[in-house]
C-alpha cells in the first residue's frame, strides 16, 4: 500500500496519521494457527527536523498453538512502532535500521510487517509457567501430574540398591 508524503516532506513539524489493516498472508508462523482478526496498525508519520519518523502501534488477536504443550490458545499482542524514513543514498544504503522513501512515497504495508514481524515472539506458551508434556506418556502436565514414575540415571542405579535394602 503505497502512502504519499509529498505534503510533509518538506514541512518541519508536519505529520500525517495513517490507519490501516495488514494482510496475513505474509505474516505465517508455525504457531499461529490463524488470525482472529487482521492486524490493525494506526499511528503517525511526522517530520522531526528534516528526518521523518514513523510511530504508532499494531494490535493484533491470534489463535496459536503452545510451543511447550500443544494446547490452542487465544493471544492478543500489541506491537510498538518506531522506525525512520530517508532518502536512499550512498551513506545510509546498507542500513537496516532504516526505511526508504520512494520518490514521495513509502510502502506501508512493507514497513509495517517488517516491524510487525521483527517484534514477534520466538515462543508461543499459553501461559508463563506452562509445564508441557511429559516426554514419556505424553501428558498435558498442566492439567496435573502424570502417572510415570521419575526416571533414574542410570549411574546412580548401584545406589539406589542400598536404599531398597531398608
Amino acid at each position: 500500500m503505497k502512502f504519499n508524503l509529498r505534503e510533509i516532506i518538506e514541512i518541519p513539524g508536519s505529520g500525517k496519521d495513517f490507519s490501516c489493516e495488514l494482510s496475513t498472508e505474509s505474516l505465517d508462523f508455525p504457531s499461529i494457527v490463524r488470525y482472529l482478526s487482521a492486524p490493525h496498525a494506526e499511528g503517525r508519520i511526522f517530520n522531526e527536523a528534516g528526518v521523518l519518523r514513523l510511530k504508532g502501534e499494531i494490535r493484533s488477536e491470534m489463535l496459536c498453538i503452545c510451543d511447550r504443550c500443544a494446547a490452542e490458545f487465544e493471544c492478543a499482542k500489541t506491537t510498538p512502532l518506531s522506525a525512520v524514513i530517508v532518502e536512499k543514498n550512498d551513506d545510509n544504503a546498507d542500513d537496516p535500521e532504516l526505511f526508504f522513501l520512494d520518490g514521495d512515497e513509502i510502502d506501508l504495508e512493507e514497513i509495517l510487517s517488517t516491524l510487525f514481524i521483527l517484534d514477534m515472539d520466538s515462543k508461543f506458551l499459553c501461559r508463563e509457567d506452562c509445564k508441557g508434556l511429559c516426554p514419556k506418556c505424553g501428558k498435558n502436565l498442566n492439567l496435573g501430574p502424570c502417572g510415570c514414575g521419575k526416571e533414574i540415571d542410570p549411574r546412580f542405579a548401584v545406589l539406589e540398591q542400598l536404599l531398597d535394602k531398608d
